[in-house]
């Protein structure tokens, strides 16, 4: 074609013009042939995943949550993109709940988030302007619980007659719960845990008598429940009470009935029943008078029947003893008296 054109430039006296023609018909050839092709316009990319903040406790009884999380650098300050994001409810699939423009910075608050009851999932992405989305973040879990823990305490029963100074309070209740145990009459308090199958076991110091004991156990999403007992400390020894229907007695109206009752109680300050007693009366210038043996009833107690005999010796005391063995405690004694008047 060059040739050509040069051969008609040169029919038309042109030599300068076909010189002219030749070489840009070759530079533009040459050129064509040496130029890099023009770039075909690719298809928009979505940068990577951006990340959400795991919760110190997934556990709440909150109803929303507020979801921090960052955005890759490469698309902080890209206000036509978005933040997409996603939850899951217990083994359902994802779905949408909401969208934020991404802002300035890599971090991001999405707040009042609704939470449904029980194991909620959450995904974020990142939508760009053209639609086209990242991929999902992490799964940040968070687990809606609004009811309050089981709590059962075991040990020590409620109205339990305890003989050391502290008692071991044994229960069972919702695991990682916070534990804490109140003495309502001593007013000490002691903090615990239970433990992973949520069993727990607190020592509480308690004082003398009826102990009013609260125990409370806050689960990790914040619900509270109490348990209220009562025990009393006993006296840690085996005991007897005994006790006469009359404590004073004229000379001059003997022979008197009366009426000789022990009460016995075992190291925890229950009732002992089956415990062996004798009962004994010695009045002044009078011989003993003494009982059979006798066995204390369910109620931990034991009568015996006799008569103040005439001759007692007026102005002085007669002395009323009651002798208690037992097969598992040992032995123990108590007595009273009777006043002889004039």
């Amino acid at each position: 074609m060059a040739l050509g054109a040069g051969v008609l430039l040169l029919a038309t006296g042109g030599v300068g013009k076909v010189a002219a023609t030749i070489g840009s018909a070759l530079g533009g050839f040459v050129s064509d042939l040496t130029s890099a092709p023009s770039a075909i316009p690719s298809a928009p990319t979505v940068a990577d995943a951006p990340v959400l903040d795991a919760p110190t406790e997934p556990y709440t009884n909150q109803p929303t949550v507020d979801l921090v999380g960052r955005v890759p650098a490469s698309v902080a300050g890209h206000s036509d993109s978005r933040v997409r994001i996603y939850v899951a409810i217990g083994d359902g699939q994802p779905g949408a709940v909401t969208e934020i423009p991404v802002g300035t910075s890599q971090q991001f608050l999405v707040p009042g988030v609704q939470l449904s009851a029980g194991v909620n999932a959450f995904t974020a992405t990142i939508v760009g302007p053209t639609g086209l989305e990242s991929d999902a973040s992490a799964v940040v879990t968070y687990i809606l619980d609004s009811a309050k823990p089981r709590l059962v305490v075991s040990a020590p029963k409620n109205g339990a007659v305890v003989n050391s100074r502290t008692i071991q309070l044994v229960g069972q209740t919702q695991a990682r719960s916070t534990m804490s145990a109140h003495n309502r009459t001593t007013n000490a308090t002691v903090a615990g845990g239970a433990d992973e199958k949520g069993a727990f076991n607190l020592v509480l110091p308690i004082g003398d008598g009826v102990n009013t004991i609260d125990v409370t156990a806050v689960d990790p999403a914040g619900n509270e429940s109490t348990v209220s007992l009562t025990v009393r400390r006993g006296t840690g020894a085996l005991t007897a009470k005994v006790s006469a229907s009359v404590y004073s007695v004229r000379a001059k109206a003997l022979p008197q009935p009366v009426t000789l009752t022990v009460t016995v109680t075992d190291p925890d300050g229950r009732p002992l029943p089956n415990a062996t007693v004798t009962f004994t009366l010695a009045v002044p210038n009078v011989p003993v008078i003494a009982s059979s043996p006798l066995m204390t009833t369910s109620r931990g107690t034991a009568t015996f029947t006799t008569s103040i005999p005439k001759g007692a010796t007026p102005g002085l005391q007669a002395s009323v003893t009651a002798i208690v063995d037992t097969a598992d405690f040992g032995h123990t004694t108590d007595r009273t008296v009777i006043s002889i008047a004039r």
